[in-house]
């Protein structure tokens, strides 16, 4: 007797599926950030020396740095950039954007910004350090001039170092830039200080952002720039997408031609597979690259192999001579566990990669580790959950259904 119930609890899964997929699929796809070798934008690969020689190139000094450099490049205006440390000693960033200044975000990235204030014998008096916490700001003079006021955290140091070199010339320097050189004319005590020079808005701005960000703790050196085109990344993202739908198209074909119903089903998952792929990587805020999307091509393959298990062990039970019902129990229980040990496997390598790899290659092992998950869910579990309501409506009770022919029941 033909279930009418189960079979409309299909539809109502798939039609709900289909609706959720072609309303958000466009917006879903705009919001994911697309890579350097997508997008375009340049790639620069810092070695990091220490200031002192005698301190060592640690994953502390690393994080610290990598931190200090994302704050620079955000001073510059840029979102999103891709800062990775890479042992033992290297720190690669990538900006993927086309409207960046390459030349102004290095030069911001690279400049120590060390902050002194020297006495008229070149000693340091003062440094950058002595600063309040975001201390620096932009102020204006009496002809509205733009210029940086400097707050100190210890307003009597100030109020000491002012008064014993009060009439005497107080240098302010940058890194080893002379800013200014102005005569104390009277002692502080307020804690606060200027730095005046030919700035406009925007330079005492970023002076401003640069010494509320501190100085870089360790020395940079530029070991490789790799720039990529627009038209060079939108290129490889076209061709991607292209072999992506072939590659669509020839599974599903296959699918429906071997095993039929099961077929249509896997089908079914695969879309709502790479939709949900797509949901999890805007969730994620992460950023699309092209061995990101060569992991999430090798994650259909096992994916689809995943069904291909389960239908070729469901196939062995009704030409055993199985009824649709038992074959499909025993199918989809015989073959969970090889699946399941397939794809934690294939976790654990991708662990491996993530650890020992580069960005490149730690991008390809998030990606696949994401997929992986996402494919459990919707693969397994979703394909089954599925294919029961198809299998307990009693539709589709003859062999022919699931790739099975007459003559071959009883074979085995």
């Amino acid at each position: 007797m033909i279930k009418w119930g189960r079979f409309l609890l299909f539809l109502v899964v798939v039609a709900l599926l289909g609706t959720l997929m072609a309303t958000t699929t466009t917006q879903v796809a705009k919001n994911i950030t697309l890579g350097l070798d997508l997008q375009g934008g340049f790639e620069i690969l810092y070695e990091v020396e220490p200031l002192e020689a005698n301190h060592p190139v640690d994953i502390e000094l690393l994080k610290s740095t990598a931190h200090m450099i994302e704050k620079r490049i955000n001073i510059g205006g840029v979102a999103e950039p891709v800062v990775t440390t890479e042992l033992p000693n290297r720190i690669r960033v990538q900006i993927a954007s086309q409207s960046a200044d390459q030349d102004k975000l290095r030069e911001l990235i690279g400049r120590p910004a060390v902050l002194t204030f020297r006495d008229e014998s070149g000693k340091t008096i003062l440094r950058g350090s002595d600063l309040a916490p975001n201390g620096a700001a932009v102020g204006y003079d009496d002809l509205k001039r733009p210029l940086v006021t400097v707050k100190f955290s210890d307003a009597k140091k100030l109020e000491d170092v002012t008064r014993a070199n009060l009439h005497k010339r107080m240098a302010i320097y940058l890194d080893e830039n002379l800013q200014t050189n102005p005569t104390i004319q009277a002692v502080i005590t307020g804690g606060s200080a200027q730095i005046t020079g030919n700035y406009t808005q925007e330079s005492a701005q970023e002076l401003a952002d640069l010494l509320n960000s501190g100085a870089m703790p360790a020395k940079l050196t530029e070991k490789q720039v790799t720039s990529v085109g627009a038209t060079l990344g939108a290129l490889a993202l076209q061709k991607t997408v292209y072999a992506g739908y072939i590659g669509a198209a020839l599974i599903f074909l296959f699918m429906l031609f071997v095993y039929r119903m099961p077929g249509m089903i896997a089908n079914i998952t695969l879309a709502g597979f790479t939709y949900f792929c797509m949901v999890v990587l805007d969730w994620m805020h992460a950023t699309l690259t092209l061995p990101g999307i060569a992991g999430f091509i090798l994650a259909v393959g096992i994916a689809v192999d995943a069904n291909i298990i389960t239908y070729e062990r469901i196939q062995e039970e009704i030409r055993s001579g199985k009824t649709i019902l038992s074959a499909f129990r025993a199918g989809e229980r015989r073959s969970l566990i090889t699946i399941i040990d397939a794809h934690v496997t294939t976790l654990i390598a991708t662990g491996v990669l993530f650890y020992f790899g580069t960005s490149s290659v730690q991008g390809f092992a998030v990606v696949l580790a994401m997929t992986i998950i996402v494919s459990i869910i919707t693969n397994v579990f979703g394909s089954r959950f599925l294919l029961w309501l198809v299998v307990r409506s009693n539709m589709f009770k003859k062999p022919f259904w699931f790739g099975v022919k007459e003559s071959e029941i009883g074979e085995l």
